[in-house]
């Protein structure tokens, strides 16, 4: 019984479902009501002169305006979109109007089967049957009201037939009620058949729903990992990869234009110590707040980068000239000085900053980037803390550094690479102690090429090592043809010293040498301990336990030389030469180099004086008490052939003063 009511009332456990009921079925009711006004009108229009006029007037007038305004409203209303709900409520109110209207027209019909004659009696079961038939394909989407209009009209049609008697109408009702039924039954198959398309149809948005947001998802973690891949995860700030996209389609445009497009990098100065004072949470806290500045800076103009590391940098763009890059350089550099907390103390950092401006330069984006590199490797030797543009000058001095590059990377090192020996003399008796071994390069290509320049480019392209190893081999080798208390001093590179690795290959070429390590002072540089000072000074520390000396060289150039020699395992001090030139009329480099001696005296460590140039200067190191000096005032840097000489006489002058002494005690 639950079954059967089930099908009498309309659906609504699928709002879906309902909206497409009713869209179906508002497309249909107007020709539903177009069916019964024009069929009853014929039937009226044929009893008019057999039956009373409210039977075949009043009650047809009545129906038909019921009929033409029901189907005007849903004609008015088809386009109108309704919810679910409303939707529902309206194919609730045709299912209660079904019956009422299904009645009424039956009743109607079945009151004029006594009037007229056969052809008219006729003309009201055509009219009952042909009616019953439109009214079920036009409810086809609204299955319980064409079963309800199915019933009221088909059972008193078919007891209305039976009873008249007559074989026709007993045939005619027959054959609709068969008629009917198979329609009942197609009308169910197609109800159910729209029933699972819009269930399919419904289910197949529901997967292109999903699979749209599906799709909307992986976009969105697709753009997120883009901006993730494209951002520095420390500082929040584009990283590389975003610098070098923007810049390239930056530099297109700019060409496209002619439009003015500017590079900065920026490197601090004084992280590194940071680092080694504080630890890495600090160093990590101070580029944090680097960051934060350095974005508060950020103007649709210009936008910044970490490149990694300490070292960021800046893209340009829209109209600018020179002095508005000095502005904007000097921002950063200002906002970058002002002290940083990192929970332990106040510390300090500057930038420097080069700036390379195309069209003037650059012919690439790559090329633009690496001159304002450059700028900014000038500024660090230069004006440290200050801001550089790269001009002229400096493209001739990068073109010279690329050029003496290519040709150190295709060197023969073996055979081009060879070294001279600056003597070095204890004064308190003009005697020869010790050589310091210095590299000297002939390029086939470039010809004589200064230490000073190719050593700086080995460090940056990665050969200084085995510039390093190479010569120390063959001063070692040379060495070894030396009096046993004369020393060799060799210089190494912050490179050297970088890695366990590094020294410890330093180490090995010693040993396999034979020569005693005690015997080799090594130099080392302010920039090696700065660079990782821990790490220095566990290489060092591995040099010391082989038994060799270490100087700290150019002793009193760097900003931080004191605490240096108070942490590190040293044994010598190298005072540098500009604190000697003129020492003899510069009150300030008298007291200077007298305190750095009082200090090695404090200490235990020994003092050697470099650049002596004049006679005047050594007797003022004299008087203060300096025993080892070098400089050219006693030798100018000599090769293999005159250092040898150097040391032949010396044993001569040796053996002529033990000849002296002899011969002075056999007169007495």
């Amino acid at each position: 019984m639950r079954k059967l009511t089930d099908f009498l009332k309309v659906p609504n456990d699928n709002p879906a479902l309902t909206l497409a009921q009713f869209e179906a079925f508002s497309k249909q009711v107007p020709l539903l009501y177009f069916i019964l006004l024009t069929n009853m009108m014929a039937l009226a229009w044929t009893h008019r002169a057999v039956a009373p006029f409210w039977l075949v007037g009043f009650i047809p007038g009545l129906l038909g305006v019921v009929f033409i305004v029901r189907a005007f409203g849903w004609i008015r209303n088809r386009d109108v979109k309704l919810s679910p709900e409303q939707a529902y409520a309206k194919l609730r109110s045709t299912n209660r109007l079904a019956a009422p209207i299904a009645f009424g027209c039956t009743a109607w019909s079945m009151a004029l089967m006594p009037y007229g004659d056969a052809y008219q009696q006729a003309h009201v079961a055509f009219f009952m049957a042909i009616t019953v038939i439109g009214v079920i394909f036009c409810l086809m989407h609204l299955r319980s009201a064409a079963l309800m209009v199915t019933v009221l009209v088909n059972v008193p049609f078919i007891f209305m037939m039976l009873a008249n008697g007559q074989p026709t109408f007993v045939a005619t009702g027959v054959n609709v009620v068969l008629v009917t039924m198979a329609m009942i039954a197609v009308l169910l198959t197609h109800y159910r058949d729209f029933r699972r398309m819009v269930l399919a149809s419904q289910a197949l948005e529901a997967q292109q729903a999903a699979l749209t947001a599906q799709n909307r998802e992986m976009q969105r973690l697709s753009d997120e990992n883009l901006r993730l891949a494209n951002m520095d995860s420390l500082t929040l700030l584009p990283n590389r990869r975003s610098f070098f996209d923007v810049l390239h389609r930056a530099f297109d445009r700019a060409t496209d234009t002619g439009s003015r497009l500017s590079v900065g990098v920026l490197d601090l100065d004084g992280f590194k110590p940071v680092n080694d004072l504080y630890g890495h949470a600090a160093g990590d806290r101070v580029l944090v707040e680097i960051g934060r500045r350095l974005m508060e800076l950020t103007e649709p103009d210009f936008s910044i980068y970490r490149l990694g590391g300490d070292e960021f940098a800046v893209i340009h763009q829209g109209p600018h000239d020179e002095d508005d890059l000095r502005r904007l350089g000097e921002g950063i550099c200002q906002a970058i000085a002002v002290g940083i907390d990192v929970g332990t103390a106040m510390v300090n950092v500057t930038a420097s900053v080069g700036f390379a401006v195309h069209p003037e330069i650059g012919t690439s984006a790559q090329d633009l980037y690496e001159r304002a590199d450059y700028a900014l490797y000038n500024a660090k030797r230069n004006n440290r803390g200050g801001i550089v543009m790269f001009n002229t000058a400096q493209a001739l001095s990068l073109t010279r550094y690329r050029q003496v590059e290519e040709a150190l990377l295709a060197a023969d090192l073996e055979r081009e690479l060879s070294l001279v020996f600056q003597p070095i003399f204890d004064v308190s008796d003009d005697s020869l102690v010790g050589f310091e071994a210095l590299a000297r390069w002939t390029s086939p290509v470039l010809g004589r090429v200064s230490p000073a320049e190719f050593i700086p480019i080995a460090e940056h392209n990665g050969r200084i090592s085995l510039i390093t190893r190479h010569l120390l081999k063959t001063a070692l080798s040379e060495a070894a043809t030396w009096p046993g208390d004369c020393f060799l001093s060799f210089n190494l590179s912050p490179h050297d010293l970088a890695t366990p690795e590094s020294v410890l290959r330093i180490i090995a070429v010693v040993e396999a040498s034979g020569f005693d390590p005690k015997r080799i002072n090594f130099e080392i540089t302010e920039t090696a301990v700065t660079r990782d000072c821990a790490q220095a000074t566990k290489s060092i520390d591995l040099l010391r336990l082989m038994g060799s000396g270490i100087s700290l060289d150019d002793f009193g150039t760097g900003y931080s030389s004191l605490n240096h020699v108070h942490k590190l395992p040293l044994s010598k001090i190298k005072i540098d030469g500009s604190f000697v030139s003129q020492i003899d009329s510069r009150p300030a480099s008298y007291k200077i180099v007298k305190s750095v001696l009082a200090l090695c005296e404090d200490m235990g460590l020994e003092a050697i004086v470099e650049g002596v140039e004049t006679e005047a200067e050594l007797q003022v190191l004299k008087d203060m008490g300096v025993e080892v000096v070098q400089g050219f005032h006693f030798s100018k840097p000599v090769d293999v052939d005159e250092a040898r000489k150097l040391l032949q006489d010396r044993l001569d002058a040796l053996a002529e003063s033990r000849k002296v002494k002899i011969s002075g005690s056999g007169v007495a």
